[in-house]
């Protein structure tokens, strides 16, 4: 767990034009935080202030160093920020190589080798150093201002929707790239997006925006399964959970996890680690709850469960937002016909049997275990 010292603090308040901001929140010191919203909710705002490019009453703390306060504003050249925009911004008259050490160039210690090379291979750019920005794919610029921005030393990333810009084919060749630079960089990161599949994918930890007000802060995991928010309700609810690798099958690529004291089964096509820790999706619509212990059937996961509560999901389906085993701290959700719900006559507080037809990686990049 970071320490207090290592995390960032934010609280603002103001108006820009028409637009009122009033947001408290504190990111961890290390992983990815994302600020997720609705267009117009203030997420851009919130990343401009702390970089000192808006200007809203309040105090931003990074690293233990106070960047805005009642007493002092200390303005974005002297802040230790690196952003990444929608839009690349990459210097049209240098080449890949000389666009990512720039930043490291106006830094106190200048351009760190063994830094550029890791970066370098970390984001797969080593064909590209040699090419003139222009004759770049929209995924491959954003993997340039990715590295020019973590070469600048900074002591925390901003990203406003790099991946905004990008069709799908695009975004599912740069989000390997993203998980691995996220997951090896020791300072925060704030990711902004309004893509709840981005989130799930690369986020830690989540700062859900309304109206320029933090609706709700805290843990993915947790907050995707808050029913005041909404998420849990949505036909496409999903919600992430974690598990250690305990066992690895190669004759049919079958992976073990342990998932707070019970099992759970996925298919993965590359050996992992046994003792790794990794995050695991589950989709709504592949749970079902039951009664029975059927052994003959094809669907390998079956939870105990307790339900802790029941809302309506549309005309024809309710939400059942389930716990493993008695406890809360590990919840997910099925959906479920309205009249399946009526058959079984399901109630809060019940125990069954989920069975879970499909289970995947969140992210495909393993991140070092978080307590």
């Amino acid at each position: 767990m970071s320490k207090k010292a290592d995390m960032v603090e934010v609280a603002l308040k103001g108006r820009l034009g028409e637009f009122s901001l009033d947001v408290a929140f504190t990111a961890a010191g290390g992983g990815v935080t994302a600020i997720f919203g609705r267009s117009g909710s203030g997420k851009t705002s919130v990343l401009r202030a702390i970089a000192g490019l808006e200007r809203f009453e309040g105090r931003v703390v990074v690293a233990g160093k106070v960047w805005q306060d009642e007493s002092q504003f200390v303005p974005p050249h002297r802040r230790a920020v690196g952003y990444v925009f929608q839009e690349a911004s990459l210097f049209a008259h240098l080449s890949v190589r000389k666009n990512l050490t720039f930043g490291a160039r106006r830094t106190r210690d200048g351009v760190d080798k063994a830094n550029l090379d890791r970066t370098i291979d970390l984001l797969g750019l080593g064909p590209l150093l040699h090419r003139d920005t222009g004759n770049l794919s929209g995924g491959e610029r954003q993997r340039v201002a990715m590295g020019r921005a973590i070469l600048s030393r900074p002591k925390i990333l901003l990203m406003d929707e790099p991946l905004s810009g990008l069709d799908q084919a695009a975004k599912n060749a740069i989000l390997p790239f993203v998980e691995a630079l996220h997951a090896s960089l020791g300072i925060p990161v704030l990711f902004v997006s309004h893509d709840m599949g981005e989130v799930e994918r690369l986020a830690d930890d989540i700062v859900v925006l309304e109206n320029g007000h933090v609706a709700s802060a805290g843990p993915l995991r947790k907050v995707l399964v808050d029913r005041s928010l909404g998420f849990a309700t949505e036909r496409d609810a999903t919600a992430i959970l974690s598990g250690n690798v305990i066992a690895y099958d190669e004759s049919d690529g079958i992976a073990e996890l342990d998932l707070g004291g019970q099992r759970i089964y996925m298919a993965m096509d590359e050996t992992p680690e046994i003792g790794t820790r990794r995050r695991l999706r589950i989709e709504a619509s592949d749970v079902s709850l039951t009664r029975a212990t059927a052994a003959d059937s094809t669907i390998l996961n079956r939870l105990d469960v307790t339900i802790l509560g029941i809302e309506t999901s549309g005309r024809a389906h309710v939400a059942v937002l389930l716990a493993l085993g008695t406890g809360s701290e590990s919840a997910f959700v099925a959906s479920v016909s309205k009249r399946s719900a009526l058959r079984l006559e399901l109630r809060v507080g019940e125990r069954l049997t989920a069975q879970v037809k499909s289970v995947s990686l969140a992210t495909s990049y393993r991140r070092p275990n978080r307590a």
